[in-house]
């Protein structure tokens, strides 16, 4: 018979933090008029959107062309996505985006 796993303090803690977070982020936008709620922003520095995620948005995040950043805000949800284009990969092969 297998044992179940007990949640470790580690993940119990960022779950705890998440929840805590995203809590605070709808507060903010709750306490705006609702005519000035935008649903996404900044909170210690990490950014949050909770808009539902346009085809433009999920480009941006994921396969921006016109940016050298590696680490761009999430098209939904919180913290960062890893941007994934072709500009980036060829930089890293040795061509110079040919």
């Amino acid at each position: 018979m297998k044992r179940k796993k007990s949640a470790s303090p580690i993940n119990f803690i960022f779950g705890l933090l998440t929840l805590i977070y995203i809590v605070i982020a709808i507060t903010q936008q709750m306490q705006r008029p609702k005519e000035e709620r935008t649903w996404y922003g900044k909170i210690a520095g990490i950014p949050y959107d909770f808009r539902l995620p346009t085809i433009e948005r999920i480009r941006a995040a994921y396969w921006n062309k016109d940016t050298s950043q590696i680490f761009l805000p999430q098209a939904f949800g919180i913290g960062w996505s890893i941007l994934r284009n072709p500009r980036n990969s060829n930089i890293r092969k040795g061509n110079k985006g040919e």
